[in-house]
C-alpha cells in the first residue's frame, strides 16, 4: 500500500534502531543527505543549525505518521505489516520531538548566566562538533550517527576543558570603622525596665577631727539625690526587594551586618557626645569634669603628651585612678610622631606597634572624638551602660505597601540607657 510505503520510508530517520539503543544516546540521520555541516562553526551556531534541522525533520515525519494513522483508521482491520509501519512512524515523531526538546533546553541554559559549579554549554557543543561520527555524517560518508553526550563534572577528569564564567560571591562593601569601642570602656548591665533609678551622692563635707574629752564632736555632712537614667531607642530601617533576597541569598546577611554596624556607629557617638536633648543620650563628654592644671605643677610649652599626663593626675587627685585615654585618631598619630631634639621617636617604633598605650594607660583612638579634644578617667567607675534591648534585626513584608510592591522592610534597633554616676572620674579638655 502507498501509505504503508510512506510510513516505512519515514523510518529511514531512525535507521532501524531499537528502543534500547535510542534510550542510550542521541541518534541522527540525514534525510536525503542534507545534514547540516559543522565545519568552522561555533557551538552556538551548531545548536541553531541542529534546531532548524530537527524542526524540518519533525514536520516531515509527523506528516507521514499522520497519513499512516489515518489510513489505518480508514481501513480498519488491516494487515499487521501496515500497523507496524504506522507504529514506527509515530515512534519517529516522539524520538525527533524529544531530541528537539533537549536541544531547546540546552539553548535556554546557554542563555542564562552561569556561576561556579554550573556547566558551560559550549562544552556540550564542542563534544558534538568534534565527534567522529558527526564529522563522518557531515561528509556524507555514513547515513546516520549515534552519539553519547558525556556528563561534564569537575570529578570526571575532563574539567580542564571547561570555561567558567567567574562570579565573585563576596559583595564589595564600603569601608567600616574598626574603632567603635567606647562601649567596651564602660560597665554594661542588662535591665528589664524602661528607667533606672539610683542614689547619687552630691555632698561630702568631712569634719572628722581629734576631739578632747567632754567637748562636742563635729558633724560631717553627706547628701544623696535620686537620679534617673531613661532608656533611649536607637533604630533604623532599610528596604529590600523580595527578588533581591531570592536571587542573592547572601544579601540578607550583608544587609543585616550593615544594619548592626549602623547601630554601633550611632551608639558610639551617643555614648561619647550625646547632648541629652529629645531622645539623645546624655553622653560622657557633656558630663565630664573640665581639665584644670593641678596646682604645684608648671609645664612650659606643654605637648599633647604632657597635657594627658596632667589630666591623669587631676583624676587621681580626685581619687579616681584612670584606666583609659580617649582621643581622636589624628591626635594619636601626632603623639606617635613626636620626636626628640635628635630626630628620634620618643616612644614609637616605626617597625612595630608600640601601644596603643600612654603613661601605662590604654589609649582608645576613635573618630567619634573631635580632633583636638581628649577624655581620660576611670571609665568603669564613672559610668554604667544599661542594655534594655540588645541589638535586634527583624524583617517583614507587612510595612506600608510592601506586600503589594513585593518589598521587604528590615528593622534594626536597640534600647539603652547611660548613667554617669561619678563625673569627677572623667576629665575632658583640649590640647590647644
Amino acid at each position: 500500500m502507498r501509505n504503508m510505503m510512506m510510513a516505512g520510508g519515514a523510518m529511514a530517520l531512525l535507521g532501524g534502531m531499537t528502543a534500547a539503543e535510542r534510550s542510550k544516546g542521541r541518534f541522527m540521520r540525514a534525510p536525503d543527505g542534507h545534514f547540516p555541516s559543522f565545519e568552522g562553526k561555533s557551538a552556538t551556531e551548531i545548536g541553531t543549525d541542529l534546531k532548524k534541522y530537527f524542526d524540518t525533520a519533525l514536520s516531515d515525519v509527523r506528516k507521514v505518521a499522520e497519513a499512516a494513522d489515518k489510513e489505518v483508521k480508514r481501513l480498519g482491520d488491516v494487515s499487521g505489516e501496515t500497523k507496524e509501519a504506522a507504529d514506527k512512524a509515530l515512534t519517529a515523531v516522539n524520538v525527533v520531538g524529544e531530541i528537539k526538546t533537549r536541544l531547546e533546553e540546552l539553548e535556554q541554559k546557554a542563555d542564562r548566566p552561569i556561576g561556579r559549579g554550573s556547566l558551560d554549554m559550549d562544552s556540550w557543543g564542542k563534544q558534538l562538533a568534534e565527534h567522529d561520527d558527526v564529522k563522518a555524517l557531515a561528509r556524507k560518508e555514513r547515513p546516520s550517527a549515534r552519539i553519547e553526550l558525556k556528563a561534564i563534572t569537575t570529578a570526571s577528569g575532563s574539567a580542564s576543558g571547561l570555561i567558567w564564567r567567574e562570579r565573585e560571591m563576596e559583595p564589595v562593601k564600603m569601608p567600616t570603622r574598626p574603632d567603635l569601642v567606647v562601649r567596651d570602656l564602660l560597665t554594661a548591665v542588662p535591665i528589664t525596665t524602661g528607667t533606672v533609678e539610683y542614689a547619687k551622692q552630691t555632698v561630702r563635707t568631712n569634719n572628722a577631727a581629734p576631739v578632747a574629752e567632754g567637748v562636742t564632736k563635729p558633724y560631717s555632712n553627706y547628701g544623696w539625690d535620686k537620679a534617673t537614667a531613661n532608656v533611649k531607642t536607637i533604630a533604623h530601617l532599610a528596604k529590600l526587594t523580595r527578588q533581591a533576597i531570592d536571587d542573592a541569598p547572601r544579601l540578607q546577611g550583608e544587609v543585616d551586618s550593615e544594619m548592626r554596624y549602623g547601630l554601633a556607629l550611632a551608639e558610639d557617638a551617643q555614648i561619647l557626645n550625646g547632648d541629652g536633648t529629645g531622645e539623645n543620650l546624655l553622653g560622657l563628654m557633656p558630663q565630664a569634669t573640665a581639665y584644670a592644671a593641678p596646682s604645684g605643677v608648671t609645664i612650659t610649652n606643654a605637648t599633647r603628651i604632657d597635657k594627658l599626663r596632667l589630666a591623669l593626675l587631676q583624676a587621681s587627685l580626685g581619687l579616681y585612678p584612670s584606666d583609659a585615654i580617649v582621643t581622636s585618631e589624628t591626635d594619636w598619630a601626632v603623639i606617635e610622631l613626636t620626636k626628640d631634639s635628635a630626630g628620634g621617636y620618643i616612644f614609637a617604633n616605626p617597625l612595630q606597634m608600640a601601644g596603643p598605650t600612654l603613661w601605662g594607660k590604654r589609649v582608645v583612638a576613635t573618630n567619634s572624638m573631635t580632633i583636638g579634644s581628649f577624655l581620660v578617667g576611670a571609665f568603669k567607675m564613672a559610668a554604667t551602660l544599661y542594655d534594655r534591648l540588645s541589638v535586634e534585626v527583624l524583617i517583614s513584608s507587612e510595612n506600608a505597601d510592601d506586600f503589594e510592591k513585593n518589598l521587604l522592610t528590615m528593622r534594626a534597633e536597640e534600647r539603652i540607657a547611660l548613667a554617669v554616676k561619678r563625673a569627677a572620674a572623667l576629665i575632658k579638655g583640649t590640647y590647644a
